[in-house]
């Protein structure tokens, strides 16, 4: 879930759209629409039917990265290289296989990557420092890490705990829900549950009044603990883009602002004028004294797929946001930013050099250095979403290490 929400725009079928081929129609309709399951499920049966070339089993890798599933994602890619392929299919093929833990395979397809293309960063980090999995791993550990309570069977990431001891993070675990189509669970919701005394979670709630029929969160909330920014999505505001060939209407996730009302409920929700119906912006995270917004966003501008970027907040007033540049981002994506009360950047990356899939970084802008947070909170599967209470010592970050993105606590070692 986090994946998708961090790579692809929220759309709506119009009707039919344009497919590759007659054979390849119906996979590809779904492709298009970002149905991965349903579109893995159709491309095999063209494998089946005998049916099936280079260009098929690209996709199947496709969708199965876009998915996380990379066993299956592995199998495909494998497929797809025994024939000539974009320089990309090998980085992604070579991403998959690091994540199930198959580094020979993985620095195999890596080299072919870096000489169809040497002068791309990914390839000189990866020709300069082929071993950097193992100075990795010997670095000491920081934090020590315990599955929260408040995790379902379903999607939850974006954890974030207030100084008044609300932890509000986004989830798909509302089974009433209608699922969206990338991979098969229901819309995130926005829930909250309440931190006890002893560090145990209350059961969540949904915060209903802000939930709309669309993906919704994470949220960020202001020090004081009256302002939250949020993510949602571009339809709430009737605004898309129409691609007239393929008969889709394209939407964005936008940035809102809500205000705490009477009796606690997020009122006066509205959507930010720096939005636009170009890119999406998402992920927000508020300095300590309101002024900086961060975010993620694939707006033009930047140094490749998603970036971090900042912007100044003055009341309803915004600057011209920032991008971060590249001792922050990467040719890839950068997302899930969480600036700390000491001014210390967390945020996600599967571009910069780590243990797999996305690893979680810390980036210290007096000192200008960018660090692998490291294990255990970095594994080769998807680590994001880390936020940290400093007045708490306490952090949350999101993973899918057992299969599906659960959120797990972090506690500080030696005073992070």
């Amino acid at each position: 879930m986090k994946r998708l929400y961090i790579s692809a725009v929220a759309m709506l079928l119009i009707s039919s759209i344009y497919a590759q081929n007659k054979d390849t129609k119906d996979a590809d309709k779904l492709f298009d629409r970002l149905e991965y399951v349903d579109a893995a499920q159709s491309y095999t049966k063209l494998v089946e039917k005998g049916k099936a070339d280079a260009y098929v089993y690209k996709q199947l890798g496709d969708c199965y990265y876009n998915v996380f599933n990379t066993k299956e994602a592995v199998r495909w890619y494998a497929k797809a290289v025994e024939s000539s392929q974009d320089s990309e299919v090998y980085y992604r093929y070579a991403q998959m296989l690091k994540a199930e833990g198959n580094m020979q395979e993985s620095n195999k397809q890596m080299a072919h990557f870096v000489k169809l293309q040497p002068n791309d960063p990914r390839s000189k980090a990866f020709t300069n420092n082929p071993n950097v999995l193992t100075q990795l791993k010997q670095q000491s550990k920081l934090y020590n890490i315990k599955k929260s309570d408040v995790s379902s069977d379903k999607a939850d990431f974006g954890a974030q705990l207030t100084s008044n001891n609300e932890l509000y993070f986004s989830s798909a675990r509302n089974t009433s829900r209608k699922k969206n189509g990338m991979d098969d669970q229901p819309y995130l919701d926005i829930y909250k549950a309440t931190r006890n005394a002893d560090g145990s979670l209350s059961q969540a709630i949904e915060v209903g009044e802000l939930n709309t029929k669309w993906h919704d969160g994470p949220v960020a909330i202001t020090s004081d603990g009256s302002t939250m920014y949020y993510g949602s999505e571009s339809f709430n505001q009737s605004e898309f883009q129409k691609d007239k060939s393929k008969h889709l209407k394209y939407g964005q996730i936008y940035l809102y602002k809500a205000t705490k009302g009477a009796g606690d409920k997020w009122t006066n929700s509205k959507a930010l004028p720096i939005n636009s119906k170009e890119y999406s912006m998402r992920n927000p995270s508020i300095s300590k004294d309101g002024k900086t917004l961060y975010f993620s966003s694939d707006m033009p501008g930047g140094m490749g797929g998603e970036d971090i970027w900042k912007v100044s907040v003055d009341g309803d007033s915004y600057g011209t946001p920032e991008n971060l540049g590249n001792e922050v981002n990467s040719v890839d994506n950068e997302s899930f930013p969480f600036i700390t009360d000491d001014n210390l950047l967390f945020f996600s990356s599967n571009g910069r050099q780590g243990f797999g899939g996305y690893d979680v970084f810390i980036y210290n802008p007096t000192t200008k250095e960018t660090k692998n947070v490291g294990s255990p909170v970095n594994t080769e599967k998807d680590d994001f979403s880390f936020s940290y209470n400093k007045e708490k010592k306490v952090g949350f970050f999101s993973s899918n290490r057992e299969g599906n993105d659960d959120i797990y606590q972090a506690d500080p070692i030696c005073g992070v």
